[in-house]
């Protein structure tokens, strides 16, 4: 396997992961009361967004040949890390 392959796979399993933090999140905020609730889909939306995003980076990565990916590769983590914290915050406030 190559690395640009190996490196695609290990960002999709992260942003599948993620994908089931948001959506645990979810549930737990439509269970919540009204305002809590509203609070809690806003933060979850902006997670969406921040996943969505770092998804179309993935796909760009996919997309680029194997001598331009790794041009991306700085970008892309940094889109990583900002989600992965961004979803290990909401997941602490949600406690």
């Amino acid at each position: 396997m190559s690395t640009k392959k190996a490196y695609e796979d290990k960002l999709q399993a992260q942003l599948d992961e993620w994908r089931a933090q948001i959506d645990k999140l979810k549930a737990k905020a439509d269970k919540a009361e009204a305002d809590t609730k509203l609070r809690f889909n806003a933060e979850i939306e902006a997670l969406r967004s921040k996943h969505d995003a770092a998804s179309a980076r993935l796909a760009s990565l996919r997309e680029a040949g194997d001598d331009a990916w790794q041009n991306l590769k700085s970008g892309i983590d940094m889109a990583w890390h900002t989600l992965g914290s961004a979803v290990n915050a909401a997941t602490e406030k949600f406690k």
